[in-house]
């Protein structure tokens, strides 16, 4: 396996996390060279393993997509040699990701309070649907019940009045996991001071609510909930979608530089001259009938005509792209956004990069996610198992371990 890199190298990371938060934020600590052990249970292993279709050489594609550059074990924690085995591994560790319900680990020994007496330098990142404090603390909690109780919901879609609509991608999730990232980092310059590990502690609820922030500022001034505006903008308008006479295509020409460069692009001195539309808050006030006469000016000409013209007059604009489209992009390429890896199992594949860049240490999405139970037998070593213990385990039902297939072996 390659030598880690990346400003986080060094740091050892347990992923006792499933499905998508807790993936997330493992994810990105690896991508920045942090070494993570993902920890799956037995038997089963992480949900998303189940997450089919679509599936690659029948590894999930779900799974693989959020488990790059981490190490798999599978243990049964349910049995005193799992157990132990992840004490040993969390012992020697300076962070624990874990998502489950709130008592879960705590009734197996695995919870803040146990942890830090044993490890006081452990960081305990904990990510659930409300938090582990509060009315909520008990509940489980999913993406699309958080974007419905943190507000998002209630913007999203076209018009008020209509059937409410979630964001496509499940943002509070993947927020969660990246707030959790954020946090670690904090709580890790703290260690560096005090040398004292402490739990972190956000919730899906919360990464939701913190994607209202333009919407609670509207409606703590004026006490009004703001209602859903399709691709507009709650304070500032043309910044939206429009049709032309392809395909959508999107403007944001909000501030007074980029409408009056905007209007000289689509030539329209009714709308430079119409007391309406004179500033932002007349522009906002009267959105509607601004919509529609800027849609049937753009409807004049194909997208790409228009794309040209605006990026020519400095006015922000694109085109409304496909996950397939994204893939081909040339900016997404040269940002390294796209990346591919060799599965032992599913053999090359595509996965998304990492969103931040390092002048000086560099991170970098260095091998797939692992089979299931691909590096127990490695892990367990380094923790001071013998062969015939780790064998010893495996018989028992307390650890899995499967090596890593060739491709040929796959396809046949």
């Amino acid at each position: 396996m390659p030598s880690n890199s990346g400003p986080l190298a060094g740091l050892k990371v347990v992923d006792l996390s499933h499905v998508m938060a807790g993936p997330v934020c493992g994810m990105m600590l690896a991508d920045m060279g942090a070494e993570v052990v993902k920890v799956e249970k037995l038997p089963g292993g992480d949900d998303t393993r189940r997450s089919v279709p679509p599936s690659v050489a029948g590894e999930s594609a779900a799974f693989m997509m959020m488990n790059r550059n981490k190490r798999g074990i599978a243990l049964n924690l349910k049995s005193p040699q799992g157990r132990d085995a992840l004490l040993r591994l969390l012992d020697r560790s300076d962070v624990l990701i874990e998502n489950y319900r709130k008592g879960a680990l705590d009734r197996m020994g695995f919870g803040f309070d146990a942890l830090h007496a044993r490890n006081r330098g452990l960081i305990y990142c904990s990510i659930s649907g409300f938090g582990r404090t509060g009315p909520y603390a008990d509940r489980g909690g999913f993406d699309l019940i958080a974007q419905g109780m943190s507000g998002v919901m209630s913007v999203t879609g076209e018009t008020p009045g209509r059937a409410p609509v979630k964001v496509g991608p499940p943002i509070t999730d993947i927020s969660a996991g990246i707030i959790a990232a954020m946090g670690i980092l904090a709580a890790l310059n703290h260690r560096h001071v005090s040398g004292r590990g402490q739990m972190v502690d956000t919730s899906l609820f919360e990464a939701g609510i913190t994607y209202m922030y333009w919407h609670a500022a509207i409606s703590f001034a004026t006490g009004t909930a703001p209602g859903p505006l399709g691709s507009g903008h709650p304070l500032m308008a043309p910044y939206q979608a429009f049709r032309t006479q392809d395909d959508p295509i999107t403007v944001g020409a909000a501030n007074e530089g980029n409408w009056k460069r905007l209007l000289a692009v689509l030539h329209a001195d009714d709308l430079a001259t119409d007391p309406r539309f004179a500033d932002n808050a007349g522009r906002m006030a009267h959105l509607p009938e601004l919509a529609a006469r800027l849609e049937t000016l753009f409807g004049q000409k194909p997208a790409a005509a228009w794309l040209a013209e605006l990026d020519a007059a400095g006015v922000p604009a694109g085109p409304v792209l496909t996950v397939q489209q994204v893939a081909q992009d040339a900016q997404a390429k040269a940002r390294d956004m796209i990346v591919e890896t060799d599965h032992a199992v599913a053999g090359r594949t595509r996965a998304l990069g990492l969103p931040v860049k390092f002048s000086a240490t560099p991170g970098s999405v260095r091998h797939p996610a692992p089979v299931y139970g691909e590096h127990t037998g490695e892990v367990l070593n380094e923790l001071g198992f013998s062969d015939a213990e780790i064998a010893a385990m495996i018989a028992a039902g307390a650890a899995h371990q499967a090596g890593p297939k060739d491709r040929r072996e796959a396809a046949e």
